[in-house]
């Protein structure tokens, strides 16, 4: 029973360090692996998470702002809940972060600076495995997991961004965005012995901003997403992982204008995770963004984040 009972015990803990992680609610694009790992159902992840963000920002020159940098302290929370649906597995994510900013820079050629603190905006996610990964709890997972040598998972799923961030119309910089994001995705796995690649697409449909700064209308077209990653896993539970990620598109129009300011922008992200126990492990991460337009932003962030099973 014991021999039944230890690769459970084992892929258990891989899971949970895999996918309990936070990705980081502040950029769009953060290439975060694991999305679609196998996980047990009818179980719950916890997690929170700390990052400290460092950015410089290319605003559009009309608004008269330069040199502009941004600091910005992150603490976010996750909850993770799987089930089963249509005879496959699934599960539902809610992320819910607190922000402390400073941005400083020159606003008419004269030194300005500003903070902001509050909640950021809510995300919720929902995603189920199509190919592989099939519903199993307890011992049938354990034993499932510990022949599961060589797989390949596809899954879909829709990540939603609530406008229940902080927020004043009033003001140019926000943490909130007052409005509606919907990303619907498609990712493919493929697990051989201890290396995993995976690769997401993305597409990010925005609703519109009424109350956008100083009284005007803001609406933003289809932004592109996709991002990659390679896995390696040392011993269950203890894995390291490099991320790519690219996205395009996203040209806002202000007042039924055009402002002809695409997105493109290029992440990394390194990764690394410990087991603590049976149950929890941590994970320390850095991300860096450079935008390849004239209007976007460079950006250097560290995260720590630990995550728990119950």
């Amino acid at each position: 029973m014991y021999k039944l009972l230890r690769p459970f015990i084992l892929y258990r803990l891989l899971i949970l360090i895999f996918t309990s992680t936070i990705a980081l609610p502040c950029f769009a694009l953060d290439p975060d692996p694991r999305r679609w790992a196998h996980l047990p159902i009818d179980a719950n992840f916890g997690g929170f998470a700390f990052a400290y963000t460092e950015a410089d920002i290319l605003f559009d020159p009309t608004l008269s702002l330069e040199d502009v940098k941004m600091e910005l302290d992150t603490v976010a929370g996750k909850y993770i809940r799987t089930f089963e649906v249509f005879k496959r597995s699934a599960r539902i994510d809610i992320t819910q972060a607190y922000q402390e900013g400073k941005w400083t820079g020159l606003l008419e050629g004269v030194p300005a600076s500003t903070s902001r603190s509050g909640l950021s905006d809510t995300f919720v996610r929902v995603a189920i495995n199509l190919l592989g990964a099939p519903p199993l709890r307890g011992k049938e997972y354990g034993i499932h997991r510990a022949n599961a040598n060589i797989e390949t998972t596809v899954g879909v799923g829709l990540a939603v961004r609530l406008p229940t961030g902080d927020y004043q119309e009033d003001k140019l910089i926000n943490l909130g965005q007052n409005r509606f994001a919907f990303r619907p995705q498609l990712g493919i796995t493929h697990t051989r012995g201890k290396w995993s690649t995976e690769l997401t697409g993305e597409v990010a449909f925005f609703t519109k901003n009424d109350e956008f700064f100083n009284g005007n209308s803001l609406e933003q077209k289809p932004l592109y997403i996709v991002h990659g990653h390679l896995i390696y896993t040392t011993t269950p539970g203890h894995w390291v992982s490099f991320s790519l990620g690219y996205d395009y598109g996203g040209e806002y129009t202000v007042n039924g204008i055009d402002k002809d300011d695409t997105k493109q922008d290029i992440g990394w992200k390194l990764s690394y995770a410990y087991p603590i126990n049976r149950t929890s492990g941590f994970k320390i991460t850095y991300l860096g963004t450079r935008t390849q337009e004239d209007v976007g932003f460079d950006s250097e962030t560290l995260a720590l984040s630990a995550s728990f099973l119950w």
